[in-house]
């Protein structure tokens, strides 16, 4: 089976990039894992961000977050990028991840459209 491809929502793109060099290959290689139809090392079911949004955890000194949504068969949408600084996901984090899954699902519809 062939990759997915990823499509990166918001400034998840730029927000990956400027992650500290072990994070961001963390992150890179969980997320290949999910291109290729596999299961991450360390993530979570997010049901409060949208249907099938589940988050990988990079531990590093410091603790990060990459919200995606993988179970469409034509991409792997991420939809958020941060850093974790309290035990629990702060409301900022999970409205930026379910304003970004409100566009994934409109960006879905005007694909389906076209087609």
């Amino acid at each position: 089976m062939a990759d997915k491809p990823i499509c990166w929502l918001g400034s998840t793109k730029i927000d990956i990039s400027n992650l500290p060099q072990l994070a961001r290959r963390k992150a890179g290689f969980q997320l290949r894992i999910v291109q290729q139809g596999e299961t991450p090392a360390d993530f979570k079911a997010m049901p409060v961000v949208g249907k099938g949004v589940e988050e990988i955890r990079i531990r590093t000194n410091e603790a990060y977050r990459v919200f995606y949504v993988a179970r469409f068969e034509e991409a792997v949408y991420v939809l958020h990028v941060f850093q974790k600084t309290t035990q629990k996901t702060s409301k900022q984090d999970i409205e930026i991840g379910q304003q970004r899954y409100q566009e994934m699902t409109q960006l879905r519809k005007q694909q389906l459209d076209n087609n």
